[in-house]
């Protein structure tokens, strides 16, 4: 979109489409890329909270996603969803900052779990938020390979088309990472088969 028609949109007072405004990012205009910022700093911090469980490095990782999409943003050349090729830009700077620690970041209990608000006593509150934690905490052990097809497909509802592109590899491949995710999941998490049908 070059100037003109920016100028025109906003003499008309009509909102940008995203493409307009990833358009003008390439150009170099701040505010439009502050805009891209907000539509995007969400989904960029549930990526790398999920994967670290660790509030300052989520922080740290968004902020180096954003600093390098500032830079390599005319790179976009359409030829994938302008999402997809963020989350790739995501996927490279979790993994890189893992690299870095040289170690998994530890779990850490007290961090504060997203549950759903149910009815009943506090020991069954209690035992979900417990459950939400243990959950995590399996999903934060798994290697980066597996771990972030999971959170791609779970937490931001990707197809496995978007998580190949994503992740720079094939559908068969993605398939495959989340078929070895599920069965350690499921041998991580069988313990907790009795406490949730017992909550209910």
């Amino acid at each position: 979109m070059d100037g003109k028609a920016m100028e025109q949109a906003a003499r008309m007072n009509e909102p940008m489409t995203e493409a307009q405004i990833i358009e003008a990012c390439k150009t170099g205009d701040r505010a439009a890329f502050h805009s891209l910022f907000e539509i995007y700093k969400d989904r960029v911090y549930s990526i790398a909270y999920h994967f670290s469980n660790d509030e300052a490095m989520a922080r740290d990782v968004s902020q180096q996603v954003f600093l390098k999409l500032f830079t390599v943003i005319t790179q976009f050349r359409r030829d994938a969803e302008f999402a997809t090729w963020l989350y790739r830009i995501v996927a490279n700077a979790c993994t890189d900052e893992q690299r870095k620690r040289r170690r998994f970041v530890p779990f850490d209990p007290q961090l504060e779990v997203k549950t759903m608000t149910t009815k009943g006593s506090q020991e069954d509150a209690y035992q979900r938020r417990q459950v939400a934690a243990t959950v995590r905490a399996a999903i934060s052990e798994l290697s980066p390979k597996l771990r972030l097809p999971v959170l791609l497909k779970y937490i931001e509802g990707l197809s496995y088309e978007e998580i190949a592109a994503a992740l720079n590899c094939s559908i068969g491949t993605v398939s495959s990472r989340l078929n070895r995710g599920h069965k350690a999941l499921a041998t991580k998490l069988a313990h907790l088969r009795g406490d949730v049908v017992g909550s209910e």
